[in-house]
């Protein structure tokens, strides 16, 4: 009657967890909601030293662990538990696993913690406790939304921020959030200590009723990715993941859409086919009036919606084609005026931080900070290809996700011929991806290498970047250079004569700086790298830990 729990419903195929400080009344609550009292088991998680912030978090912890098993179909709402920091927590969290432990001896889970965290399901699911950067940016985003609602008018947010601090999850926690809100979800488990509870009223729930909202994502893997996370999750459905040219083509206006990786977004430039060009001059005359050079996937998004929000990173753009600097200066020039504006700091993937980040960053565009070390981090450089893949394969039975990447250096000989092998260097044959959708998780992944388009969005435990011979260094000039030769994206050093664009070796080696850059901030625990160019590398050991010298 009176002490704090933790409890989860559940009837084999559909499960609820929740926290009271009432276990007897919230149970009459639940047996009064038409879609609650149909389930068959209750379980309560008793401990006498529980108090409210812990129940809260292990709250969190278990509908994101459901989430991510993919066992049950998760109908808590989306209410807004923000990842606090409280008294003793690593103590409690530590019971916790004892807990999934005694919840998977009775069949309520089918893998581990480590397999589930590891799953798509998991990592882009919107059922994630928020960080505090992440929770004002959404606070913000929320407070300027239903503004601009009630004012009737247009609006154009932009969030920016570096790899790893969550960009993918503040768009799917913010749809699935305005879900719930509209269709009145959990409003009966809001209370004040909800980030969010404030906005779950019926002034906002009719706000959003109509409200026609969607998902768009350029990469074809990630956009596979989430359709599958967004078929899972009730109050979403796949249908809302969409393509700019779906967004392009279609003859219905949308209230809002939201843009992942926006830095993705094209120009009028050489699209992947034919077909593709056509439908981009017949986009621009029917929403123009004509197919104007100047207009991009960008300006399609904002005709197509009365509200827009971008999630960008400049420093991610790896392709001529996607949208040019200027034009993404342009969107958060005018999202600023309009204070609509915001930006993401904490680091949420790397375990070496922030400042490993702005590190490998600086390297790739050429600079020489001082030699960095990142605490537990390990950031290792390997002389032969094949220890680093063998250090991987290891990773890769100890936790699972670790991983070979490379930028397009080689020919892609096995998308041909299956047996034809695309990288052989110090002995180790290998081949590129052979998928193009969730390669990370496929099997056979280990022993192949993922390139930019099957790993951007995406988070790997450990990865082994290998840089291929697409960049040189020249020890006279004491720069890094690109080598067109030896670069094989037909579409990352196409001109571009429509716009009278043609790219020099300096534009492309900024591409291919970012790609590298994008490469080396994919993993959590480690990066380990490589380096075909033999100046080149000898150029980078100065900045990265020799493999062998570190500490036992």
């Amino acid at each position: 009657m009176n002490w704090p729990v933790v409890y989860i419903l559940d009837d084999g195929k559909r499960v609820y967890v929740g926290e009271t400080l009432n276990t007897a009344s919230r149970m009459r609550q639940h047996l009064d909601s038409a879609e609650r009292r149909s389930l068959k088991a209750v379980r309560l998680v008793l401990d006498s030293t529980f108090n409210k912030s812990v129940c809260l978090d292990l709250e969190s912890r278990l509908i994101g662990l459901f989430a991510g098993d993919d066992k049950y179909t998760v109908l808590n709402s989306n209410k807004g538990v923000v990842n606090a920091d409280y008294y003793d927590r690593e103590r409690y969290r530590a019971t916790f696993e004892e807990i999934f432990d005694a919840l998977r001896e009775q069949n309520l889970f089918t893998r581990s913690i480590a397999d589930i965290e590891n799953s798509e399901l998991y990592k882009l699911s919107p059922f994630k406790a928020l960080n505090r950067d992440q929770a004002v940016v959404m606070e913000d985003i929320l407070e300027g939304l239903f503004e601009d609602l009630e004012s009737d008018t247009g609006s154009t947010i932009v969030v920016q921020g570096d790899p790893g601090t969550g960009k993918t999850i503040v768009a799917v926690y913010l749809l699935k959030l305005l879900s719930d809100i509209a269709n009145g979800v959990g409003v009966d488990e809001v209370d004040g200590d909800s980030m969010f509870s404030d906005y779950f009223n019926l002034e906002n729930r009719e706000q959003l009723a109509q409200l026609r909202v969607g998902l768009v994502v350029p990469q074809q893997a990630l956009r596979a990715s989430l359709k599958r996370v967004f078929r899972k999750t009730p109050g979403l459905d796949q249908s809302m993941v969409l393509t700019p040219f779906e967004v392009g083509k279609s003859d219905e206006k949308w209230d809002l859409l939201v843009v992942d990786e926006s830095h993705r977004l094209n120009h009028r430039a050489n699209q992947a086919s034919g077909p593709q060009n056509k439908s981009f001059g017949d986009i621009n005359e029917k929403l123009f009036g004509a197919d104007g050079d100047r207009y991009t996937q960008a300006d399609w998004i904002r005709e197509q919606s009365t509200h827009q929000i971008f999630l960008l990173d400049s420093e991610q753009s790896v392709r001529p084609a996607d949208l040019p600097q200027k034009l993404q200066s342009d969107l958060a020039r005018h999202a600023r005026e309009g204070g609509r504006y915001y930006r993401l700091f904490t680091q949420m993937r790397v375990q070496g931080g922030a400042d490993y980040v702005s590190y490998v960053r600086a390297i790739m565009r050429g600079e020489s900070p001082e030699q960095e070390t990142f605490g537990d981090y390990e950031f290792r450089m390997f002389d032969d290809l094949g220890e680093m893949h063998d250090a991987i394969r290891l990773k890769d039975a100890e936790v699972g996700l670790a991983r070979l990447v490379a930028g397009y250096a080689w020919e892609w000989k096995s998308k041909r011929d299956k047996s034809a092998i695309d990288i052989e260097i110090d002995g180790r044959r290998l081949q590129w991806n052979q998928t193009q959708t969730d390669w990370i998780t496929s099997p056979g992944a280990i022993e192949q290498v993922g390139s930019i388009h099957t790993v951007q969005g995406y988070d790997l435990n450990y990865v082994g970047v290998i840089i291929g011979p697409d960049l040189r260094f020249d020890p006279v000039a004491q720069r890094i250079l690109f080598n067109r030769s030896s670069y094989f994206d037909k579409k990352g050093v196409e001109n571009n004569p429509r716009l009278g664009i043609t790219y020099s070796d300096d534009d492309l080696r900024r591409l291919v700086g970012n790609i590298y850059a994008v490469l080396l901030t994919r993993g959590v625990r480690g990066t380990f790298l490589y380096v075909a160019d033999e100046d080149l590398r000898r150029h980078l050991r100065q900045f990265v830990e020799r493999s062998g010298r570190r500490r036992a």
